[in-house]
């Protein structure tokens, strides 16, 4: 199992999408999917990080990734710490710079960061020895999950070239979307944006998408519709006359997802506003809803990032 994959990453660390080649990111995928098949089976634990130690720093909330991020470390045998950082020195006034510092001198072999500014891990992983993967930067890159939406993808279509990909919502302050729109860029599929004009940034094209502005034109014919929930809590001033008028443009429900290819999967990245960007209906359709998929790829994927980041670290 652990001898699936054992040519070196090319990467010291994993801070975003856009530094990867199609290569990188199917030797990430096809080592998932082996640690997909191991997470089904009775005895999940590997020893592969054995004596290695795995920091999870979070500034901002999460229970999926910071969740999935544990289970995959502690799957494959790193002692894991979880760092509070609403108890601990940050709260005192304690910069990044100076978190890194303590944490290095600890000698950890990988930290996962999710930060609310935009290049945080850029900036640790310059301070610190070990290998650093971006748990979610601000509003510019998630690539896990980016990556673990490819091997859903790739898992029930059997490819990512060609296929067409509506991403639909807040794209504007979505890391999602951005870190999304460039693994499909590379990996050969059309990528749609669709979304209200206040939600989508204006140079949208510039990053090889399609701009729409209407379900029924962005949905037409697509294979996958990637829903995003709005992202309030980075809105600065109202983006969207009201909840109930958003959903009646934007919301995905049955009648808009007939545009779409009658095989067409859907995804949520979560948490999801039920009855906001999402109906019920389909959310919870496991016939056409990948949702619960895309949450156990999350702990293959990091499972294949922590192991391939500490193989290249060790």
């Amino acid at each position: 199992m652990t001898n699936v994959n054992t040519i070196p990453f090319a990467h010291r660390h994993l801070l975003d999408i856009a530094r990867l080649n199609a290569g990188d990111i199917n030797q990430l995928l096809d080592l998932a999917e082996s640690y997909a098949s191991l997470s089904r089976t009775a005895d999940k634990k590997q020893s592969v990080l054995s004596g290695k130690t795995q920091i999870n720093l979070f500034y901002e909330n999460s229970t999926r990734t910071r969740t999935s991020f544990e289970l995959a470390g502690k799957r494959l045998g790193a002692d894991v710490i979880n760092m509070s950082v609403g108890s601990s020195s940050v709260k005192k006034g304690e910069t990044l710079i100076d978190t890194a510092m303590t944490l290095n001198a600890m000698h950890p072999d990988v930290l996962v960061i999710r930060h609310s500014d935009s290049g945080a891990p850029h900036l640790l992983s310059q301070k610190v020895d070990c290998a650093v993967i971006n748990g979610g930067d601000g509003s510019h890159e998630h690539p896990t999950q980016a990556l673990l939406d490819a091997l859903t993808i790739r898992r029930r279509k059997g490819r990512l070239e060609g296929l067409i990909v509506a991403i639909c919502g807040d794209i504007q302050h979505s890391r999602v979307a951005r870190s999304n729109i460039a693994l499909l860029n590379i990996m050969g599929a059309r990528v749609r944006v669709v979304g209200p004009t206040t939600l989508v940034p204006p140079n949208a094209a510039k990053m090889g998408v399609e701009v729409y502005h209407k379900m029924s034109d962005g949905l037409k014919d697509a294979d996958i519709v990637m829903m995003l929930r709005l992202q309030t809590e980075r809105m600065q001033g109202s983006f969207v006359p009201s909840v109930r008028e958003y959903f009646h443009f934007f919301g995905l429900d049955k009648d808009k997802l007939t545009h779409a290819k009658p095989d067409a999967l859907i995804m949520h990245p979560g948490p999801m506003n039920r009855g906001v960007e999402i109906d019920s209906e389909i959310a919870d359709d496991l016939n056409i809803s990948a949702i619960s998929e895309q949450v156990e790829m999350g702990v293959a994927i990091r499972m294949a990032c922590l192991d391939l980041l500490t193989r290249k670290a060790g």
